[in-house]
């Protein structure tokens, strides 16, 4: 006679294909806002460049305005708009801010957004 097995060991073809979809959604998921998080990495540094400008609080508006827009036009970001950029001046006090969000479509009605608000003040208030 044969001896049947008291307990069976391994995953079954339904939970296999289970796992394997939840894998492929979390994959999905990063590689869908992984590259969110490096371009708001790229507005940060852009950020960190223009408070590091000698004499910043005394250039106009339009001149931070354009040295933003060809720090972000130079690393390839689309998703902030001169829109998204506040400037606050007070005298010798500058604070520039950008607040802006991001939405990415993940699978059929699935989307995710993203929201970012950045600021660097300057000078004293």
């Amino acid at each position: 006679m044969n001896a049947l097995p008291k307990h069976q060991q391994g995953l079954t073809f339904i939970s296999l294909v289970f796992v394997l979809g939840l894998i492929a959604f979390f994959v999905l998921l990063a590689l869908k806002i992984g590259p969110i998080y490096l371009d708001h990495g790229k507005v940060t540094s852009a950020l960190a460049e223009i408070e590091k400008t000698p004499d910043i609080e005394e250039q106009s508006e339009a001149e931070i305005r354009d040295s933003l827009g060809k720090r972000f036009n130079i690393n390839y970001v689309d998703d902030v708009t001169q829109n998204d950029i506040t400037i606050v001046r007070h005298g010798n006090y500058l604070k520039v801010s950008i607040e802006y969000e991001v939405v990415r479509k993940i699978a059929g009605n699935l989307s995710v957004l993203v929201q970012f608000n950045d600021s660097i003040e300057a000078g004293k208030q």
